[in-house]
This record gives structure tokens, sequence and C-alpha cells, in this order.
């Protein structure tokens, strides 16, 4: 489940911006959610912390360059429990999960398709996926969503109490808000 907030992240690259603009993500108002199902019930993980650099070309419309970097341990699914299981799943200590831009297509002034290379548990894996841009004034606002199956990065299906098992198809939304600089 860690898994998939990673590629969560990684929609977020791409807007409109004035030449070789930076966007400066305001991480109080954006959010990287990844929502996992499970034998009863399903929960959702918020990634709290995490490094993402954005860039674009406003004359193109395209996106030039999207970084984003973080450690599971800064994924809360709001169960300490669950979260410390989550990192053990990994494989312990600070596993860390990275989305890098690769290309996008069909762009228009309010989204397009992005590709990018999605790395957790050390597998990279390219992942696409649609995205939508809103811009007011400095502030742009990109929204997307990702499905991911955590087996595709070398991770065990997750069973609990051999009743619970953790469904290893995964979605990630992304909501990302910044200042064009």
């Amino acid at each position: 489940m860690k898994t998939i907030l990673v590629a969560v992240g990684t929609g977020i690259l791409l807007s409109p911006f004035s030449r070789s603009a930076q966007l400066e993500v305001d991480v109080g108002r954006s959010r990287i959610q990844v929502d996992a199902k499970a034998t009863g019930h399903g929960f959702t993980g918020s990634l709290q912390k995490y490094e993402a650099k954005i860039a674009g070309d406003a004359a193109t419309g395209k996106p030039t360059a999207m970084d984003l970097k973080w450690d599971f341990n800064d994924l809360d699914t709001a169960d300490d429990k669950r979260n410390n299981e989550m990192v053990k799943w990994l494989g312990g200590g600070k596993p860390k999960g990275s989305f890098s831009f690769v290309k996008s297509w069909n762009e228009k002034p309010d989204g397009g398709n992005a590709q990018g290379k999605l790395t957790i548990n050390g597998v990279s894996k390219d992942v696409s996926f649609p995205y939508v841009v809103k811009r007011d004034g400095e502030w742009v606002t990109i929204d997307g969503k990702v499905r991911l199956d955590y087996q595709d990065f070398k991770l065990p299906i997750i069973r609990a109490m051999a009743v619970m098992t953790v469904d290893p198809k995964l979605d990630v939304r992304f909501h990302i808000v910044g200042k064009v600089k």
C-alpha cells in the first residue's frame, strides 16, 4: 500500500507555465493519497511530506520536468500499527519512493496525459495517467489519478490473520497546488 502513494504524486507535473518557470508547491494545500481496499474495509494513506520539483514551458504548454521524492515513513494511514507494518513490508528503515517525468502528450491548456518512471522497493516502472490543470493568476492546481499494482514492484501480497488481504491494486490520487515562479 505504501508503494501506491509514490506513484500518486507523479501526475503533478504539467501545466502551462511561463517559459522555464518553476511551480513552487504549497504542501499545505496539496494532497498525495493512496486508496487501498482490504478484506471488509478500505483505507487511505496521505503523504505528509515530500520533495517536488516541477517546471514547464507556457510557450508550448508542455511540462518540462517533474521530480517527486518521498520516504514511506511519511505516508500516514491514520493507524500507527498499519503504518509500522507497511514500513516493515517495504524492508524497514527509511524506504524511499520517487517519480520522474518522462514525457507528455495530448497537451491542452486544461491538461493531457503524462508518463514517468515510478520507483518503489528499488524497482522502476513506467506509469502513465491523465491530468487536469486549472490556473488562477499565479496559482496552478494539477489533479490526477493512477492505478498501480504493488506486485509490479516485487512486493508480496499483504495478508494478516489468515483472512485479511490488501488488494494489490491501489489508486494514487494527487491534488497539487502551487505558485508559478
